[in-house]
Parts: C-alpha cells; sequence; structure tokens
C-alpha cells in the first residue's frame, strides 16, 4: 500500500492547484480559445473604427490597414448634403423611443394578465401572441404598407412605431411573464388586504420586484427598432427615413463609399454601446435589490 506525502495533499487542497501537465494544456487551450474568440468579434469592430478616420485612398491599402494619417472628414461629411444623416439619426432616436415608451408599459399589463388573471383560452391566447413573433417580417410588409397608404401614414414616424410594436410586443410579453410569475402571489395579496388597489399594487410591487425583466425587454425593442431595415425601407420614403437607411446612400456610382459607410457605422453602434453600459449597470442593481427584497 501505498501513501501519498503531505506535501502532495496539501498541494492538492490548494484553490486552482494544477497538477498534470494534461490539465496545464487543457488551461492553456480554454485561455486561447477565448482570446482567439475575442479577436474574432473585436477584429471588425475595429476595422469599421479605423476604416471611418480614413482618406478614401488609404481604405483599399493593406499597408494602410493600420498606419495612416487620421481625418476626421468622413465624420463631417455624412451629416452635409446629400447624405443628411443628421435627420435620420433624429427619426431612429424618435421610432426607436416612443416604440419602448408604448410597448414596454403594453406588454408590462399583458404580461400582468397573463400571469395573474384566470380567463378562457388564456394559453390559446399568449401561444398565439408568442407564434406572431416567428411571422417572417417579408410577409406582413405589404399587408402593412396598404394599411397605411388607405390611412395616409406613408412616409410617418408613427407608422414605424406601429409597425415595430407588432415586432416587439410578442418577444418583451413572454419575457416579462416570466418575472412577473416569480414574483410571490402572497405580497399582492397582503398589499391589497391592506387597502391598496391593485394598480398600486402593480406600480409599487411588481414593477421594481420584475425590473430585471423590464430592463432587459426594454433594451431588446430599443435594438431591434434601432436596427430595423426593412419596414423602414417600404414604408419610409424621405422624411421617416432612419439611419440604417441612410447607409444604402453611400453605394453611388463610383462604388461603395466604404469610408463614409464606416463613419455611419459608428453612429449606428456608439448608442448600443452606450446603452449597454446603462443597462448592465442597472441590470445587477435591479439582481440585487431583488434578492434582498
Amino acid at each position: 500500500m501505498t501513501f501519498a506525502s503531505p506535501h502532495s495533499n496539501a498541494q492538492t487542497l490548494i484553490p486552482g492547484h494544477i497538477d498534470t501537465a494534461t490539465e496545464q494544456f487543457r488551461l492553456w487551450l480554454s485561455q486561447m480559445m477565448v482570446f482567439i474568440g475575442i479577436c474574432i468579434i473585436l477584429l471588425p469592430i475595429t476595422w469599421l473604427f479605423l476604416t471611418a478616420f480614413k482618406f478614401p485612398r488609404d481604405v483599399y491599402s493593406l499597408q494602410t490597414a493600420f498606419n495612416f494619417t487620421p481625418t476626421l472628414e468622413n465624420l463631417q461629411t455624412i451629416f452635409e448634403h446629400p447624405w443628411n444623416l443628421g435627420h435620420k439619426i433624429l427619426n431612429s432616436f424618435a421610432v426607436a423611443g416612443g416604440t419602448v415608451l408604448i410597448a414596454i408599459p403594453m406588454a408590462t399589463m399583458a404580461a400582468y394578465a397573463f400571469s395573474r388573471f384566470e380567463f378562457r383560452f388564456k394559453k390559446t391566447i399568449f401561444l398565439l401572441v408568442i407564434a406572431s413573433q416567428f411571422i417572417p417580417a417579408a410577409v406582413i410588409v405589404l399587408p402593412y404598407f396598404l394599411m397605411f397608404k388607405q390611412l395616409d401614414m406613408l412616409d410617418t414616424r408613427s407608422a414605424l412605431i406601429l409597425i415595430n410594436m407588432s415586432i416587439v410586443l410578442p418577444y418583451a410579453v413572454w419575457m416579462m411573464k416570466g418575472f412577473i410569475d416569480a414574483v410571490p402571489l402572497e405580497i399582492e395579496e397582503s398589499a391589497m388586504v391592506d387597502g391598496a388597489h391593485r394598480v398600486r399594487v402593480i406600480w409599487e410591487i411588481v414593477v421594481p420586484a420584475a425590473l430585471p425583466g423590464i430592463i432587459t425587454a426594454a433594451v431588446f425593442s430599443f435594438t431591434l427598432t434601432w436596427n430595423e431595415f426593412l419596414f423602414a425601407l417600404i414604408i419610409g420614403k424621405q422624411d421617416a427615413l432612419t439611419l440604417p437607411i441612410g447607409l444604402i446612400g453611400f453605394r453611388t456610382e463610383r462604388g461603395d463609399l466604404w469610408e463614409l459607410m464606416a463613419a455611419g457605422g459608428i453612429l449606428i453602434t456608439a448608442p448600443m454601446f452606450l446603452i449597454s453600459l446603462l443597462v448592465q449597470k442597472q441590470f445587477i442593481q435591479s439582481l440585487t435589490a431583488g434578492s434582498v427584497r
């Protein structure tokens, strides 16, 4: 019978201690895979950022891929005629913000109804709401176009807000329902026994407890609407064109203006990056607050 030395036993009890060369290789391999994955993700973002500050002559040369003279001319040009991306940015913020402001309260009320109330065909209606999310956008864009044409709402922000709400509402309802289901029903019942009406219970109890789901649904709705392309292309003509549609204009007779397209791409990605930083902090705070509530 052989006994392990006290020294070897002490090493195995040390957290993070690696005994064999095989485990060291696995650790090195996993770290390399993470590093390669990060490089793959950051490569197009880095290319986009660098291209936005290049002169046209530097865009197509490998010698100037990282060594070039930067310029701010591209960021200035995209706001001038004929590109006029400034108006399209305002349209994107108006459509995305309007969609979130209207869709999230509606989704919260719908999710609460599906979670707390019992009514006929409840499961069927909920399944229909979820199933509507899987309908391709190309299938419903023509009926929307004809409807908005009859209502004289083509090329308006209101039409884009309504059509984007039909896309983001099913997901928002589904996500919020899961968070509202996790809120103990006894808390609501105790509040209503003390005299609180249901609207107050929803606002002061359910909404704070389900805040992580509401924030996540709001971010998803904003991101999906901000990046939406097909509806904005078909419904919009001139006044209601959004930022993704504005990037099409950089395809001219001399080819794709990659430096201007990259500058416009920064305008699209920058708000998403800032929102993700803000929402990450709020999301963690919401989870922490909910754990001690």
